[in-house]
């Protein structure tokens, strides 16, 4: 009888990490829709003029 033998297929570090982008990526879509979501905000300085009400000074 010959004995079959079994492919051992072995998952390289290549492959586990591109299996975290992917799920990461995933989970990034579900949790806040589709499209771009940028992780940093651009800081403004508080002397930027600003015609809102929120901002303006009650100093009347």
């Amino acid at each position: 009888m010959k004995r079959i033998r079994k492919s051992k297929t072995r998952i390289t570090i290549d492959d586990f990490v591109k299996a975290m982008k992917k799920a990461n990526r995933e989970a990034e879509q579900q949790r806040l829709g589709p499209g771009f979501h940028a992780k940093d905000k651009v800081h403004r300085s508080k002397k930027l003029y600003t015609r809102k009400e929120k901002h303006k000074r009650n100093n009347n």
